[in-house]
């Protein structure tokens, strides 16, 4: 039964593998945006870890401190209580600082083992970061170089002229087409209005000396 169990396991898992390498190979960057963000949880999640063992390291290092104190304390009383032949009261403060010795070795190891954690987190956890970090910079660059290809292979629609069907005309095609059709508006437009210009300047020259006889006959 637990063959079969790992057998379709790893059948779940190699179609998930599957599908995951068809994804990435559609759309890389959506895929590596779900592993920034998976890294980014898990770096939370050792970063809330961190805080935690500080805390826990602090309170290790108060306790011991607490307890050493209290066996000091004892180990005093109980040498002023044998000094006075109080026997009783001497063999309570002894029994006390057994206790308090004891409870502070265990605390001491605590604390100790306690920060040697606290260094190894603080050490993957710097580790992470550094990962994600090269991760987003891997995603910056993905982008670029994604964005380049987008940017080539729009400019070389436009540019191509064998994109398009026999009955179209490319969009930089159809403004220069514009563009000479509205030059030969604008050149037709002045010629003509340079015609009528010089054709009304020679209406006025050539009426202008008929004027002139006129006024001589009738003087003479």
């Amino acid at each position: 039964m637990t063959n079969l169990f790992i057998r379709i396991k790893n059948t779940i898992l190699a179609d998930l593998h599957s599908v995951l390498d068809e994804k990435e190979q559609k759309n890389p960057i959506a895929l590596l945006n779900q592993y920034l963000r998976e890294c980014e949880q898990e770096t939370e999640k050792v970063r809330r870890l961190l805080e935690r063992q500080y805390r826990l390291k602090d309170e290790f290092t108060r306790e011991y401190q607490h307890a050493a104190a209290l066996s000091a304390k004892r180990k005093s009383q109980a040498a002023i209580a044998s000094s006075a032949n109080e026997t009783e009261l001497y063999q309570f403060a002894l029994n006390e600082q057994q206790q308090y010795e004891e409870r502070a070795i265990r605390l001491k190891e605590a604390m100790d083992a306690a920060g040697s954690q606290l260094i190894e987190l603080e050490q993957k956890y710097e580790e992470m970061k550094h990962k994600l970090k090269d991760m987003n910079i891997r995603r910056l660059e993905l982008m670029g170089r994604e964005n380049v290809s987008r940017a080539q292979h729009k400019m070389n629609t436009v540019l191509d002229n064998h994109v398009y069907s026999n009955k179209s005309y490319s969009r930089f095609q159809e403004i220069e087409t514009y563009l000479d059709r509205l030059e030969q508006q604008v050149n037709s437009s002045y010629y003509r209005s340079t015609i009528d210009a010089r054709i009304a300047q020679l209406e006025k020259q050539t009426s202008f000396p008929d004027l002139k006889k006129d006024e001589t006959s009738s003087i003479s």
